[in-house]
Protein backbone atom coordinates (compact mmCIF):
# COMPACT_ATOMS: atom_id res chain seq x y z
CA UNK A 1 0.00 0.00 0.00
CA UNK A 2 1.53 3.31 -1.06
CA UNK A 3 0.26 6.38 0.80
CA UNK A 4 1.05 10.05 0.27
CA UNK A 5 0.60 12.75 2.91
CA UNK A 6 0.28 16.28 1.56
CA UNK A 7 1.90 18.85 3.85
CA UNK A 8 0.62 22.28 2.88
CA UNK A 9 0.32 25.88 4.11
CA UNK A 10 -3.31 26.73 3.45
CA UNK A 11 -4.28 30.39 3.33
CA UNK A 12 -7.77 31.80 3.95
CA UNK A 13 -8.50 31.63 0.18
CA UNK A 14 -10.22 28.30 -0.66
CA UNK A 15 -9.69 28.64 -4.43
CA UNK A 16 -5.95 29.17 -3.97
CA UNK A 17 -5.72 26.18 -1.63
CA UNK A 18 -7.66 23.94 -4.01
CA UNK A 19 -5.26 24.66 -6.89
CA UNK A 20 -2.30 23.69 -4.69
CA UNK A 21 -3.89 20.46 -3.46
CA UNK A 22 -4.92 19.35 -6.96
CA UNK A 23 -1.38 19.83 -8.24
CA UNK A 24 0.09 17.85 -5.33
CA UNK A 25 -2.48 15.08 -5.76
CA UNK A 26 -1.49 14.65 -9.40
CA UNK A 27 2.18 14.53 -8.44
CA UNK A 28 1.54 11.97 -5.70
CA UNK A 29 -0.55 9.76 -7.99
CA UNK A 30 2.16 9.90 -10.66
CA UNK A 31 4.54 8.54 -8.01
CA UNK A 32 2.25 5.57 -7.45
CA UNK A 33 0.28 6.70 -4.41
CA UNK A 34 -2.97 4.76 -3.98
CA UNK A 35 -4.20 6.70 -0.94
CA UNK A 36 -3.63 10.47 -0.62
CA UNK A 37 -4.27 12.39 2.58
CA UNK A 38 -4.54 16.14 3.16
CA UNK A 39 -4.38 18.07 6.48
CA UNK A 40 -7.06 19.57 8.68
CA UNK A 41 -8.95 22.59 7.28
CA UNK A 42 -7.55 21.97 3.82
CA UNK A 43 -9.91 24.50 2.29
CA UNK A 44 -9.42 27.49 4.60
CA UNK A 45 -7.23 28.41 7.57
CA UNK A 46 -8.75 31.50 9.14
CA UNK A 47 -9.28 33.01 12.59
CA UNK A 48 -11.95 35.42 11.28
CA UNK A 49 -15.52 34.15 11.69
CA UNK A 50 -16.84 36.86 9.38
CA UNK A 51 -14.39 35.84 6.66
CA UNK A 52 -15.32 32.20 7.12
CA UNK A 53 -19.01 33.05 6.73
CA UNK A 54 -18.17 34.86 3.51
CA UNK A 55 -16.08 32.12 1.85
CA UNK A 56 -17.29 28.79 3.25
CA UNK A 57 -20.08 26.60 1.87
CA UNK A 58 -22.41 23.82 2.92
CA UNK A 59 -21.13 20.35 2.04
CA UNK A 60 -23.50 19.96 -0.91
CA UNK A 61 -22.20 23.17 -2.49
CA UNK A 62 -18.56 23.10 -1.44
CA UNK A 63 -16.28 23.58 -4.49
CA UNK A 64 -13.24 22.01 -2.82
CA UNK A 65 -15.12 18.81 -2.05
CA UNK A 66 -16.63 18.63 -5.54
CA UNK A 67 -13.27 19.18 -7.23
CA UNK A 68 -11.38 16.67 -5.08
CA UNK A 69 -14.06 14.04 -5.70
CA UNK A 70 -13.56 14.57 -9.43
CA UNK A 71 -9.79 14.44 -9.01
CA UNK A 72 -9.94 11.19 -7.02
CA UNK A 73 -11.95 9.55 -9.79
CA UNK A 74 -9.72 10.97 -12.54
CA UNK A 75 -6.56 9.72 -10.85
CA UNK A 76 -8.11 6.46 -9.62
CA UNK A 77 -6.98 7.02 -6.01
CA UNK A 78 -8.57 7.08 -2.58
CA UNK A 79 -8.44 10.45 -0.83
CA UNK A 80 -8.85 11.53 2.76
CA UNK A 81 -9.63 15.23 2.89
CA UNK A 82 -8.23 15.73 6.37
CA UNK A 83 -11.00 18.17 7.05
CA UNK A 84 -13.05 20.91 5.47
CA UNK A 85 -14.51 23.88 7.30
CA UNK A 86 -18.17 23.76 6.25
CA UNK A 87 -21.30 25.73 6.95
CA UNK A 88 -24.14 23.98 8.78
CA UNK A 89 -27.82 24.70 9.38
CA UNK A 90 -27.26 25.00 13.12
CA UNK A 91 -29.24 27.82 14.68
CA UNK A 92 -26.12 29.26 16.31
CA UNK A 93 -24.34 29.47 12.95
CA UNK A 94 -21.38 27.32 13.95
CA UNK A 95 -19.42 25.44 11.29
CA UNK A 96 -18.48 21.76 11.01
CA UNK A 97 -14.86 20.60 10.99
CA UNK A 98 -15.45 17.55 8.79
CA UNK A 99 -13.06 14.86 7.56
CA UNK A 100 -14.20 13.21 4.33
CA UNK A 101 -13.06 9.89 2.85
CA UNK A 102 -13.44 9.58 -0.92
CA UNK A 103 -13.19 6.34 -2.91
CA UNK A 104 -11.33 5.97 -6.19
CA UNK A 105 -14.68 6.27 -7.99
CA UNK A 106 -15.21 9.74 -6.51
CA UNK A 107 -17.94 8.71 -4.08
CA UNK A 108 -17.97 9.79 -0.45
CA UNK A 109 -17.34 6.68 1.65
CA UNK A 110 -17.35 8.23 5.14
CA UNK A 111 -17.66 11.52 7.02
CA UNK A 112 -16.39 12.36 10.48
CA UNK A 113 -17.00 15.59 12.39
CA UNK A 114 -14.22 16.43 14.84
CA UNK A 115 -15.40 15.56 18.34
CA UNK A 116 -12.96 17.40 20.61
CA UNK A 117 -12.73 21.19 20.29
CA UNK A 118 -9.43 23.02 20.77
CA UNK A 119 -10.36 25.44 23.57
CA UNK A 120 -7.01 26.23 25.17
CA UNK A 121 -4.77 29.03 26.37
CA UNK A 122 -1.29 28.03 25.27
CA UNK A 123 -0.03 31.45 26.39
CA UNK A 124 -1.55 34.92 26.84
CA UNK A 125 -0.63 35.59 23.22
CA UNK A 126 -1.90 32.26 21.82
CA UNK A 127 -5.47 31.39 22.80
CA UNK A 128 -7.94 29.25 20.86
CA UNK A 129 -11.70 28.83 21.29
CA UNK A 130 -12.59 26.43 18.50
CA UNK A 131 -16.01 25.70 19.99
CA UNK A 132 -17.05 29.31 19.45
CA UNK A 133 -16.93 28.82 15.69
CA UNK A 134 -17.27 25.04 15.26
CA UNK A 135 -19.82 22.62 16.67
CA UNK A 136 -18.37 19.33 18.01
CA UNK A 137 -19.20 16.01 16.42
CA UNK A 138 -20.83 13.25 18.45
CA UNK A 139 -20.00 10.01 16.62
CA UNK A 140 -16.82 7.97 16.13
CA UNK A 141 -16.40 6.71 12.57
CA UNK A 142 -14.87 3.59 11.03
CA UNK A 143 -14.56 3.15 7.27
CA UNK A 144 -13.66 0.19 5.08
CA UNK A 145 -10.97 0.64 2.43
CA UNK A 146 -9.34 -1.82 -0.01
CA UNK A 147 -6.45 -2.19 2.48
CA UNK A 148 -8.35 -2.55 5.73
CA UNK A 149 -10.49 -0.67 8.21
CA UNK A 150 -9.73 2.98 8.93
CA UNK A 151 -10.52 5.00 12.07
CA UNK A 152 -11.06 8.72 11.40
CA UNK A 153 -10.04 11.46 13.84
CA UNK A 154 -8.87 15.09 13.61
CA UNK A 155 -6.07 16.99 15.37
CA UNK A 156 -7.00 17.72 19.03
CA UNK A 157 -8.72 14.31 19.20
CA UNK A 158 -5.20 12.86 19.57
CA UNK A 159 -5.18 13.89 23.25
CA UNK A 160 -8.10 11.56 24.04
CA UNK A 161 -6.77 7.99 23.91
CA UNK A 162 -10.10 6.30 24.69
CA UNK A 163 -11.35 7.31 21.22
CA UNK A 164 -8.45 5.52 19.52
CA UNK A 165 -8.81 2.42 21.69
CA UNK A 166 -12.49 2.17 20.76
CA UNK A 167 -11.67 2.49 17.07
CA UNK A 168 -8.92 -0.15 17.24
CA UNK A 169 -11.06 -2.59 19.22
CA UNK A 170 -13.79 -2.14 16.62
CA UNK A 171 -11.41 -3.24 13.87
CA UNK A 172 -9.31 -0.27 12.75
CA UNK A 173 -5.79 -1.09 11.60
CA UNK A 174 -5.11 2.47 10.43
CA UNK A 175 -5.87 5.72 12.23
CA UNK A 176 -5.92 9.11 10.53
CA UNK A 177 -5.01 12.28 12.46
CA UNK A 178 -5.01 15.20 10.01
CA UNK A 179 -4.00 18.35 11.85
CA UNK A 180 -3.29 22.05 11.96
CA UNK A 181 -1.29 21.67 15.17
CA UNK A 182 -0.14 24.74 17.07
CA UNK A 183 3.55 25.52 16.56
CA UNK A 184 4.12 25.65 20.33
CA UNK A 185 2.24 22.50 21.36
CA UNK A 186 3.42 20.70 18.24
CA UNK A 187 7.06 21.09 19.18
CA UNK A 188 6.33 19.76 22.66
CA UNK A 189 3.75 17.03 22.13
CA UNK A 190 2.92 16.15 18.49
CA UNK A 191 5.26 13.21 17.91
CA UNK A 192 4.88 11.82 21.42
CA UNK A 193 1.09 11.78 21.23
CA UNK A 194 1.01 10.12 17.82
CA UNK A 195 3.54 7.46 18.82
CA UNK A 196 1.56 6.76 21.97
CA UNK A 197 -1.67 6.28 20.02
CA UNK A 198 0.10 3.86 17.65
CA UNK A 199 1.68 1.87 20.50
CA UNK A 200 -1.55 1.65 22.50
CA UNK A 201 -3.59 0.41 19.54
CA UNK A 202 -1.10 -1.47 17.36
CA UNK A 203 -2.27 0.65 14.42
CA UNK A 204 -0.57 2.58 11.66
CA UNK A 205 -1.09 6.29 12.34
CA UNK A 206 -1.26 8.63 9.33
CA UNK A 207 -1.03 12.30 10.29
CA UNK A 208 -0.88 14.87 7.45
CA UNK A 209 -0.28 18.37 8.81
CA UNK A 210 -0.52 22.03 7.98
CA UNK A 211 2.80 23.85 8.28
CA UNK A 212 4.30 27.32 8.50
CA UNK A 213 2.68 30.76 8.66
CA UNK A 214 -0.75 30.92 7.03
CA UNK A 215 -1.44 34.03 4.99
CA UNK A 216 -4.65 35.76 6.03
CA UNK A 217 -6.47 38.62 4.37
CA UNK A 218 -8.61 39.05 7.48
CA UNK A 219 -7.98 38.08 11.09
CA UNK A 220 -4.76 37.02 12.76
CA UNK A 221 -2.29 34.84 10.86
CA UNK A 222 -1.78 31.36 12.32
CA UNK A 223 1.43 29.37 12.60
CA UNK A 224 1.40 25.57 12.54
CA UNK A 225 3.94 22.89 13.36
CA UNK A 226 4.19 20.74 10.22
CA UNK A 227 6.08 17.45 10.62
CA UNK A 228 3.48 15.22 9.01
CA UNK A 229 4.12 11.76 10.43
CA UNK A 230 3.59 8.14 9.52
CA UNK A 231 3.91 5.94 12.62
CA UNK A 232 4.13 2.14 12.53
CA UNK A 233 2.07 -0.13 14.81
CA UNK A 234 5.14 -0.78 16.99
CA UNK A 235 5.47 2.97 17.57
CA UNK A 236 8.35 3.69 15.20
CA UNK A 237 8.46 6.87 13.08
CA UNK A 238 8.38 5.69 9.47
CA UNK A 239 8.35 9.16 7.89
CA UNK A 240 8.58 12.77 9.11
CA UNK A 241 7.70 15.59 6.73
CA UNK A 242 9.79 18.21 8.55
CA UNK A 243 8.79 21.89 8.55
CA UNK A 244 8.57 22.58 4.80
CA UNK A 245 5.56 22.01 2.52
CA UNK A 246 5.80 18.89 0.38
CA UNK A 247 4.65 15.33 -0.25
CA UNK A 248 5.55 12.43 2.05
CA UNK A 249 5.21 9.08 0.26
CA UNK A 250 5.65 5.73 2.00
CA UNK A 251 4.91 2.06 1.37
CA UNK A 252 3.07 0.29 4.18
CA UNK A 253 2.72 -3.42 4.94
CA UNK A 254 -0.59 -3.82 6.79
CA UNK A 255 0.41 -7.28 8.03
CA UNK A 256 2.57 -5.47 10.59
CA UNK A 257 -0.61 -4.59 12.50
CA UNK A 258 -1.32 -8.24 13.33
CA UNK A 259 2.36 -8.83 14.14
CA UNK A 260 2.43 -5.96 16.65
CA UNK A 261 -0.79 -7.09 18.30
CA UNK A 262 0.44 -10.65 18.64
CA UNK A 263 3.54 -9.42 20.42
CA UNK A 264 1.59 -7.25 22.87
CA UNK A 265 -2.15 -8.14 22.78
CA UNK A 266 -3.17 -5.33 25.12
CA UNK A 267 -6.38 -4.57 23.19
CA UNK A 268 -7.74 -7.83 24.64
CA UNK A 269 -6.57 -7.22 28.21
CA UNK A 270 -9.08 -4.63 29.45
CA UNK A 271 -10.37 -5.26 32.95
CA UNK A 272 -13.11 -3.62 34.94
CA UNK A 273 -12.00 -1.87 38.11
CA UNK A 274 -13.44 0.15 40.97
CA UNK A 275 -12.95 3.88 41.56
CA UNK A 276 -11.98 6.60 41.64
Amino acid sequence: MRVALLQITSSDDPAENLALVRAQMAEAAADGAEFILTPEVTNCVSTSRSHQRAVLHHEADDPTLAALREEAERLGVWVLIGSLALKTDDADGRFANRSVLIGSDGTIRARYDKIHMFDVEVSPEETYRESEGFRPGTRAVLADTPWGRLGMTVCYDVRFPHLYRRLAQAGAGMLTVPAAFSHVTGAAHWESLLRARAIETGCFVLAPAQTGTHRARRGQARRTHGHSLVIGPWGEVIADGGPAPGIITVDLDLSEVAQARRRVPSLRHDRDFDGP
